[in-house]
């Protein structure tokens, strides 16, 4: 057993081992995952997500109201997408790694608080540098309660990895589709101080939070004794192998959250200046994305499972590049259409890639979620922030043009070996 996984105590994933086993805590909780309070932990997990994700998708969903009232350019659009972004993705690997060592229960609760203060900080902001301030806040709670969060989803899955990873990424992703729904019906009409309405549900997150901190901490305590007897960490493959694989999933990272982002950033505008909708017509649309990316996110974990990842990453990410070639040059009707199966496609990629990257790093559950989610984030903001500069120099529809080239890089998937599902010992 790694002798850094067992110091402060127990990591939750303090034993991960190669394929051929499963760590000790994750038997530990598989009796009770199928049906006992692991299974509502899971459920807690997913509603915290998405009250976490909502308030984050907030932001972009405002983006058209704080351009008017504080006369921003797209770049400027682009670098508060970037202060959240980085803010998160920059810190997530740091507390994934800091959490394999020593795990801290209760740190979700304490991301959702500071994610709290960053809300009303963007409810009263009177100015561009502290709006930057308000999107930094977001994103360090964002930082905090991802890694640790996947953890454990991954302690309360009963085995079914890819499964517990969909339920608990669905619901960051319905949250990331309510956002702009809510903004459309809420914060539009009422403008910027509106957006302190939604700290009830920073509340409701803290106090779901709380409760899976405290099962967190007795199973940690229950699972103390049994990981330490647990088998000694195993790699399938060579170190640099290792390092390659990882490597090739953070590209394929790159091509999904570069892509992702002219969506999520830049839709509503793509579509109010391409098409003259209004505003809310505009976010009831970008909902239409980010609903499908939601459902998407569903069928991927399961079908990691029984197929295996790769077969997920390989259609996930190269199979909309059909979709994303022919959206720039749709009308109205059939560019919302398209793109149902862009959300679809591209969101089942994410928990294939975490749980195979989970059995490549066997014992770094933290790590990888925190390497992972915090690369996404990243690539999400570095592409809002690229994309509106190349928008403010040429025109967003000359945006949607190039990123519609980007799935190809899923190519690179051709270099993924192929793992075998984990079997118990």
């Amino acid at each position: 057993m790694d002798a850094r996984a067992s110091e402060g105590g127990v990591a939750a994933e303090a034993s991960v081992t190669g394929p051929p086993q499963v760590d000790a805590v994750s038997r530990v909780a598989a009796p009770a995952a199928a049906a006992g309070p692991a299974a509502v932990v899971l459920g807690g997990l997913s509603l915290s997500h998405l009250l976490n994700d909502m308030i984050q998708s907030l932001l972009p969903a405002i983006y058209p109201l704080l351009k008017q009232a504080y006369a921003l350019d797209f770049g400027q659009i682009g670098f508060l997408t970037l202060a959240f972004q980085l803010t998160a993705s920059l810190l997530q690997p740091v507390v994934g790694l800091f959490t394999d060592k020593r795990p801290m229960p209760f740190s979700l609760a304490t991301g959702m608080l500071l994610s709290l203060c960053g809300l009303l900080l963007l409810s009263h902001a009177g100015s561009y540098g502290l709006l930057v301030m308000a999107a930094c806040l977001v994103g360090l709670g964002s930082a905090i309660f991802h890694p640790e969060a996947s953890r454990v989803a991954r302690l309360a899955s009963g085995g079914r990895y890819g499964l517990a990873q969909s339920v608990f990424q669905v619901g960051g992703n319905a949250g990331s589709a309510l956002g702009p729904l809510l903004a459309a019906f809420i914060v539009v009409p009422l403008g910027q101080p509106s957006v302190a309405l939604f700290a009830v549900a920073a509340l409701a997150g803290f106090v779901v939070l709380s409760l899976v901190g405290r099962w967190y901490r007795d199973r940690l305590r229950a699972g103390a004794a049994r990981a330490k007897k647990g088998a000694a960490a195993i790699r399938a493959l060579p170190r640099a192998k290792v390092v390659q694989t990882i490597a090739v999933l953070l590209v394929l990272i790159f091509s999904k959250y570069f892509y992702m982002a002219s969506l999520s950033s830049y839709f509503t505008f793509y579509l109010i200046h391409r098409f003259g909708v209004s505003v809310q017509q505009s976010q009831l649309y970008l909902f239409v994305f980010l609903g499908a990316v939601a459902a998407g996110t569903v069928a991927g974990g399961p079908i990691g499972d029984r197929f295996g990842r790769k077969v997920v990453i390989w259609g996930s990410i190269l199979g909309v590049l059909p979709f994303t070639l022919a959206l720039p040059h749709a009308n109205l009707f059939w560019t919302v259409a398209l793109t149902v199966p862009i959300g679809l496609i591209l969101a089942s990629a994410m928990p294939a890639i975490l749980v195979y990257a989970q059995e490549l790093l066997p014992g770094r559950v933290g790590l990888v979620g925190g390497l992972f989610f915090g690369f996404a984030f990243g690539m999400g903001g570095l592409g809002a922030a690229v994309l509106g500069e190349i928008a403010d120099r040429t025109s967003i529809e000359y945006v949607y043009g190039i990123c519609a080239f980007l799935p190809a890089v899923g190519l690179l998937a051709a270099f993924l070996p192929r793992l075998d599902p984990p079997k118990a010992a």
